[in-house]
């Protein structure tokens, strides 16, 4: 046995029938050059059997759904074969979406090749409407489920997280020569997020590194969210493939008419498209990481998200290291930018708040008087002027666990205010 990893390892054969060359890419292969790897691919419906698909006007957005696929080992290769050939000719399909369940037939239309047919596991699921449903080998690492994901990352970054480089990936699943989960890290989803998560890190906050920031920090839970990553990666290789050629065949083009006559509404017929690359080589996966990233906002309103975290940071957040975002935040709390002017009015039975006082001896007496404070305690008579009066929210705003900080850090406040009043 030779080890990859500290937890993948690998069974030393050699030769045309080693299962590893399925599954594994030797790094001196002309393939694992930057030019050529990573890479993704895609294969025409026209090579499942179709003539023609049916494009809906407005596809619904894929739902990923794990199915057990048979053993090279325990299933003979007829029926493992069948079953693959079954799933491959549905995925094949993508862009009928909702759809695509019409162009298979039941169990009970005898005259119907075998191969039009669905497995009766899947044929459960495809009665259950019309969804656009991808099916996907079931592992236990999960590599069908995060393969677009995997396949982004170049050889530096695989390395650097101990993941071994694979062969091209496919997309939507065709087929599988062997099962990948013998070749993978046991923790192979871990390792994958941490690796996603510096591949998109400069994209999501550019000019912070992430090691700026805590691992609570939530761009940085988000950007480890490999499940929130795969609509927005599938988004950006179905609008890829919706810009390849159509072929020409002998199939229907136009309005779908059905068995019963009917024309069936928001789907136009056509040839399928052509298969090819998705990307090869780094600088086409960085590309699309970059058009991942855009996808987002579309599947997961990513903008929406890193804008509302940013407004709402706290000192939590962040770890001891500087950065941009770090810094904007301080002078945004601070209000290093403008010099601050804040006075206090103290009601009896009451929690302290602002109030106004004269523009010019009010100003004068709480400029100096703020640059006793230190910084923590400064913060809280900003957050006060800002119109927040309650101590519980204060306490949210700048990070505490509950308002008995706050409430010690006012009775300072307090206390420094007499005495400096008392002295000028």
């Amino acid at each position: 046995m030779t080890t990859m990893s500290d937890d993948t390892t690998t069974d030393s054969s050699d030769g045309d029938d080693d299962p590893r060359r399925d599954v594994l890419l030797n790094s001196s292969e002309d393939l694992a050059g930057p030019d050529r790897y990573p890479r993704m691919w895609n294969m025409s419906a026209g090579l499942a059997f179709f003539q023609a698909v049916i494009r809906p006007d407005t596809p619904d957005r894929p739902e990923y759904v794990s199915v057990p696929m048979p053993s090279s080992t325990t299933t003979d290769l007829e029926t493992r074969g069948a079953r693959i050939f079954a799933v491959a000719r549905w995925n094949a399909l993508w862009e009928a979406a909702q759809f695509r369940r019409r162009f298979f037939h039941d169990d009970t239309d005898a005259d119907t090749d075998d191969y039009a047919k669905l497995p009766p596991d899947l044929a459960r699921i495809a009665d259950l409407g019309d969804n656009n449903i991808v099916f996907i080998p079931r592992t236990q690492t999960r590599y069908y489920d995060y393969a677009p994901l995997f396949h982004l990352l170049p050889r530096a970054t695989l390395d650097r997280y101990g993941l071994p480089m694979l062969t091209g990936g496919q997309w939507p699943f065709w087929t599988e020569l062997t099962n990948p989960d013998p070749y993978l890290p046991a923790d192979f989803s871990q390792r994958l997020s941490r690796a996603w998560e510096a591949a998109i890190w400069r994209h999501l906050m550019p000019g912070s590194p992430q090691m700026a920031f805590t691992k609570d920090d939530p761009i940085r839970i988000l950007a480890h969210n490999l499940d929130f990553w795969v609509p927005a990666v599938t988004e950006a290789m179905e609008d890829e493939m919706r810009t390849w050629p159509i072929i020409d065949t002998d199939g229907p083009v136009g309005p779908l008419r059905l068995s019963n006559g009917e024309i069936l509404e928001g789907v136009t017929a056509g040839g399928p498209r052509v298969g090819s690359d998705l990307w090869a080589g780094e600088e086409e996966a960085a590309e699309f990481v970059e058009r991942t990233v855009d996808a987002a906002d579309k599947t997961g309103r990513l903008r929406d998200i890193l804008d509302a975290v940013r407004s709402h940071r706290v000192h939590d957040d962040f770890s001891d290291r500087w950065s941009h975002a770090k810094e904007d935040f301080d002078r945004t709390l601070n209000h290093k930018r403008s010099k601050v002017t804040v006075t206090f009015v103290e009601v009896d039975h009451t929690t302290p708040v602002h109030g106004p006082e004269t523009e010019v001896v009010g100003q004068l007496a709480c400029s100096d008087f703020l640059t006793l404070l230190n910084p923590r305690d400064r913060e809280v008579v900003v957050v006060l002027r800002s119109g927040v009066t309650s101590l519980t929210d204060v306490g949210k705003i700048l990070g505490y666990s509950s308002h008995s900080a706050v409430s010690k850090r006012l009775a300072r406040i307090r206390d420094q205010a007499a005495s400096f009043f008392d002295e000028t």
